[in-house]
């Protein structure tokens, strides 16, 4: 088996090579990626990516077709990942997460590829009813990242038919610790407050609904895509990719990680504008799809692996939304450094 991971460089893909490399130990997997974050290592017993037969380095707005050559499935990771970097750079969002994603499947499609998983997103939801959102209700995006990931899908469904098999995954948010972790999501973020300020800083209310998933969920989930067959969804799937136990509202979240900091204070702030980004969703199709490939990682024990992870690598940076280990503050680094253009290609 040949597998393509394009995106591998960032925050999920040190979770995704381990999980594939673990279950397919003689496969040949490829990694792809620009490279933005790639210095971006936190606590690694070893580079994640010796876990790799190759790395290839690249735009995915310029994917280079003879690598597709002889490929069982290709993995999508690669994107402008959050709502910050993608209110300042919208049309690279619809760039790298809608045209290129649409333009790789094509030519997977064309060099005899398989198997397309691309990472969606259940952000596309947005200021959702009441009600817990299946895969065909209404979709409410409020950010360019909701709006690329409901356009990329929407061009990928008529590419499949019964010689590639096209999965998007409708993730949950994000969080847990990696190799390459990220503090710009919402978990990842109150456990880094509250264990270097004491504090855990709520922008609003506290009551808007979050679905969140571990990282090494995704990995299983990504897995299931590599071996899906068409009897389990058909030729096309989008599907909501989580677990029904993991809708929590902010403020309860926030509460959950006071439970292993104790010392810390959650602030609310009751006077803030609603934050519209608020649902809960509903993964049964998930759950019937892929028995075997549910979450297995809870809130507490992922709380757990952040702390611990975090001390570990004695973390202790008080300002640390305005390190590293925040994306677009990454990118703001690379360019002010002439390292990067504002296209975010690289400047040799």
């Amino acid at each position: 088996m040949k597998i393509i991971i394009a995106g591998n460089l960032g925050y999920i893909g040190p979770s995704v090579t381990a999980q594939l490399r673990s279950t397919f130990p003689d496969a040949e997997l490829i990694g792809f990626d620009i490279g933005y974050f790639a210095h971006c290592l936190t606590n690694p017993y070893a580079f994640p990516e010796v876990k790799l037969d190759k790395q290839v380095f690249g735009d995915i707005r310029k994917f280079p077709a003879d690598i597709l050559k002889d490929v069982d499935a290709v993995l999508d990771l690669a994107a402008i990942s959050n709502d910050p970097m993608g209110n300042v750079y919208e049309q690279i969002t619809m760039d790298v997460n809608y045209k290129a994603a649409v333009d790789l499947a094509k030519l997977s499609k064309e060099a005899g590829v398989k198997n397309f998983v691309y990472a969606s997103s259940c952000s596309m939801y947005g200021e959702a009813s009441e009600f817990p959102k299946k895969e065909d209700d209404e979709l409410n995006p409020l950010s360019a990242y909701a709006r690329s990931k409901i356009a990329a899908e929407k061009e990928l469904e008529p590419l499949a038919d019964k010689d590639f098999t096209v999965t998007c995954l409708r993730f949950a948010t994000a969080c847990g610790f990696t190799n390459r972790l990220r503090l710009d999501l919402v978990l990842n973020d109150f456990v880094a407050g509250a264990l270097v300020n004491k504090e855990i800083d709520i922008l609003s209310d506290g009551t808007p609904w979050r679905p969140m998933i571990n990282t090494k969920d995704m990995a299983r989930a990504f897995e299931w895509g590599v071996i899906r067959t068409q009897d389990k969804g058909g030729a096309f799937l989008a599907v909501n990719t989580g677990s029904n136990q993991w809708n929590n509202q902010i403020h309860p979240l926030a509460l959950a990680v006071k439970e292993q900091l104790p010392d810390c204070n959650v602030q609310v702030n009751p006077d803030a504008p609603p934050d519209r980004r608020s649902y809960r969703v509903n993964f049964d199709l998930f759950k019937e799809l892929a028995p075997d490939h549910q979450p297995i990682h809870d809130l507490p024990s992922t709380i757990a692996e952040i702390k611990t992870n975090l001390e570990e690598m004695n973390f202790n940076d008080p300002k640390f939304r305005e390190s590293k280990l925040i994306r677009l503050k990454v990118l703001d680094h690379l360019k002010a450094n002439k390292l990067i253009s504002e296209d975010l290609e690289w400047i040799f």
